[in-house]
C-alpha cells in the first residue's frame, strides 16, 4: 500500500527527509508521495517514518494504491536494485 498526503498537510517539511526511498517530494501545492516509490518503508522499519513524524495525521493508506506485504518487498527490492546499478555517464 502506498500512502498518500492529504490537503491537511502543513507543508511543515518533516516527511521529505525521512522517507528512505526519496519517494517524498514537494508538488505545486503539499508535499506529494510517489506511489512507484513508496514502500511503507517495508525493508528499511517496521512503520512508515513519514506517517510517525506528520504533527497533523495527513498520511493514510492510499486507496488507489493498495498493496500487500509481499509487493511492497517486491518493490522494495526492485527499488535497492536499481540503486546498485550505475548509471552510465556517457562519454563526450
Amino acid at each position: 500500500m502506498a500512502l498518500i498526503i492529504t490537503d491537511e498537510c502543513i507543508n511543515c517539511d518533516v516527511c521529505e527527509p525521512e522517507c528512505p526511498n526519496d519517494a517524498i517530494y514537494l508538488g505545486v501545492q503539499i508535499y506529494e508521495i510517489d506511489p512507484h516509490k513508496c514502500t511503507e518503508c517495508v525493508g528499511h522499519f517496521d512503520e512508515p517514518q513519514c506517517v510517525q513524524v506528520c504533527p497533523v495525521s495527513c498520511i493514510p493508506v492510499n486507496p488507489a494504491h493498495v498493496e500487500d506485504k509481499e509487493t511492497l518487498w517486491a518493490k522494495y527490492r526492485r527499488l535497492q536494485a536499481e540503486i546498485a546499478v550505475p548509471t552510465a555517464i556517457p562519454k563526450v
